[in-house]
């Protein structure tokens, strides 16, 4: 038998007891057929994956109740979702481990397309999956990967404003109190934080513009002692190498001490394209990490010092 293949009794097993975790991490043994009916429904085959349709696959003779049952433990009953996710990352993150170190953790986003307003979070916003404004809901996940395989260690719906400011519609659909409105990046950061708390081995944090250009994501990650590659606009501005913001302004004796950093006319930022097409040519790199479908996956590096430190001081 090659390494790359299972017997399909093993792959049973190994699914079963993959299971068997998660059920424990549910906490109560009656969400424990359920929990792996549900499980097992997402990986049949069917484009609907709606908790009738699959009890209806998995239970023909008694779809009713598997639908009740399914519905309650998807709906209603009060497991953990964090808990859940740490019995997986428990489970797979040394498995992973075995086959190469970890490299990066990714911070991302994913839409999921939805009809109607009703549904918790549901709002038209940028959607990833169409690359569109579309009525979708939207969660922030941190995953940690290693050169061939990745992990999500940590998932969360982002509450929309709208919805947070909506008493109404948050008492219907049963979003919790302490629930508030964070953005994005801000939810990375918790997770990323958390991260940092259980020891997780560490890695280059990416991102995209959506989170590279927040500059409080990008002091903190540092704050972290983390590494990281993310995206920006081209519109953010930063400081030439070697310069800065002004000190503040001498206190004058009355009033609160000033504290602000400075500029003016003559000493200020300037965005990242212009300090981009202002480099020589001998100042970028070009960088190859991986083949992609049609050709290598490639980017360049610009490096605004003599001594090849590719890092711009922030706005």
């Amino acid at each position: 038998m090659s390494a790359n293949s299972v017997a399909p009794g093993a792959q049973a097993k190994r699914f079963a007891a993959y299971l068997d975790r998660l059920a424990r991490a549910a906490e109560h043994a009656d969400r424990a057929t359920p929990l792996k009916s549900y499980c097992t429904g997402l990986l049949l085959p069917g484009e609907r994956k709606s908790v009738e349709p699959m009890a209806a696959r998995l239970y023909p003779n008694r779809v009713r109740q598997a639908h009740q049952s399914m519905h309650h433990i998807v709906a209603d009953a009060a497991w953990s979702d964090e808990d859940m996710l740490e019995a997986v990352r428990a489970y797979v993150l040394p498995q992973l481990e075995q086959k190469g170190p970890i490299v990066a953790w990714i911070v991302d986003d994913t839409g999921f397309v939805k009809k109607g307003l009703h549904s918790v979070d549901v709002t038209r916003q940028y959607c990833g999956q169409v690359g569109k404004q579309e009525n979708c809901r939207v969660a922030v996940s941190l995953s940690v990967s290693t050169e061939r395989a990745s992990l999500p260690i940590a998932w969360r719906l982002y509450l929309p404003e709208v919805w947070a400011k909506d008493g109404t519609r948050r008492k219907q659909t049963g979003v919790p109190a302490e629930i508030r409105f964070q953005t994005k990046p801000a939810i990375a950061l918790e997770q990323i934080r958390t991260a940092v708390k259980r020891e997780i081995p560490p890695g280059v944090v990416l991102a995209d513009a959506a989170y590279g250009t927040d500059t409080k994501f990008r002091e903190e990650i540092t704050d972290l002692g983390l590494c990281y590659v993310v995206g920006i606009m081209s519109s953010v501005t930063v400081w030439k190498p070697g310069q800065g913001p002004l000190p503040a302004a001498p206190w004058k004796g009355t009033g609160r001490p000033t504290k602000y950093l400075r500029r003016n006319r003559r000493h200020a930022p300037i965005t990242v394209k212009d300090l981009a097409f202002a480099l020589p040519l001998q100042a970028w790199k070009k960088l190859s990490w991986r083949e992609a479908t049609r050709s290598p996956a490639v980017a360049f590096r610009g490096r605004a010092r003599s001594s090849g430190s590719p890092r711009f001081r922030t706005q």
